[in-house]
């Protein structure tokens, strides 16, 4: 018994190590786990989460690339998240096309032809002979709003919500050339070998539409009107009387709803204040009785108020006489 030695298994020598490829949520959850635990997740993908929230999205960056035929590893190293949306670096697109063993032939590069960079890519399928050569120019990248000209820009601190001078960190200023082919690229492979990347796109062209979604809004809010107020209600069947507009009882009056009871009894008691008949001809071209009644559609009045002028009239006479 005390002779007894735990033997420990030899290493074979020139044995190759195969990667380790779960087969079940199961596997895959607890492999997820184990990137967590050794601190080897990419901080792009799981961000602030922790726990089973960060082996969550490790094992669906694991599922995405093995869709796309990558091992777990190379899956987390070529994935990133953007805008909650999974995207493959530059090159990993071209390696998942490279290793979907379809491919014929696939090249990438960049050229100048009048002082102007132009990328390009071509590709063929060693299934169906399809072949396919995309350029993507400079003069493309302008129209886009992609090339970058100015080593300083301007950038927008969204923590302390101003405007800042910063170095220029675009890869479009860094590396055009490389920026350009693999722009032919992603349209090239997109389009040759949809079967194979299912729709997903490269980091870049992910990024620039997530830019473009949160692009704020700099246009300055229309101050809202005050309601108008309503118009006033017409006259069913007044006409309007033509009066100086420097009168303004005239203008009054043509403005409101002309009321016969109300002029009636108005002219009548004015009249009756008259002292002499000199002062009641007065107050009676003053009210214009004949003419107000027919612009108004009561010339069957008119007598009615040349009566009350005679009543007015008639009581005035004794005392003119006495």
């Amino acid at each position: 018994m005390m002779n007894e030695v735990t033997r420990i298994p030899a290493l074979t020598g020139g044995s190759q190590v195969v990667a380790i490829v779960p087969r079940t949520f199961e596997e895959t959850f607890r492999v997820a786990r184990a990137v967590v635990a050794s601190k080897l997740a990419p901080a792009a993908l799981i961000g602030k989460l922790e726990g089973d929230d960060a082996a969550s999205a490790v094992a669906v960056a694991i599922m995405s690339g093995a869709e796309l035929g990558l091992k777990p590893m190379v899956a987390l190293r070529s994935f990133t998240v953007i805008n909650g949306k999974p995207a493959l670096y530059g090159d990993g697109l071209i390696n998942v096309v490279r290793q979907s063993g379809k491919v014929a032939y696939l090249r990438t590069g960049c050229d100048e032809r009048n002082g102007k960079l132009i990328g390009w890519c071509e590709a063929k399928r060693n299934d169906t002979d399809e072949e396919k050569r995309v350029e993507f120019s400079q003069g493309d990248a302008e129209r886009a709003g992609l090339w970058q000209t100015e080593a300083i820009v301007t950038k927008w601190n969204k923590f302390e919500r101003k405007n800042e001078q910063k170095p220029n960190d675009s890869p479009w200023w860094r590396f055009p050339q490389r920026m350009l082919a693999w722009r032919a690229a992603g349209y090239c492979l997109r389009e040759l070998f949809g079967d194979v990347l299912g729709g997903i796109r490269d980091e870049f062209e992910a990024r620039e539409i997530a830019d473009a979604e949160d692009m704020r809004d700099i246009t300055p809010a229309e101050r809202p009107a005050p309601p108008k107020p309503p118009a006033p209600p017409a006259p069913p069947s007044a006409k309007v009387i033509e009066a100086d507009p420097a009168s303004e009882p005239e203008t009054q009056s043509t403005e409101s709803e002309f009321d016969l009871g109300s002029f009636l009894e108005e002219l009548e008691t004015s009249l009756a204040t008259a002292k002499d008949a000199a002062s009641a001809a007065e107050i009676w071209n003053d009210y214009d009785a004949p003419a107000t009644l027919e612009s108004n559609g009561h010339a069957d009045m008119i007598d009615t108020a040349y009566a009350m002028r005679d009543r007015a009239y008639a009581k005035l006479e004794p005392y003119n006489g006495g």
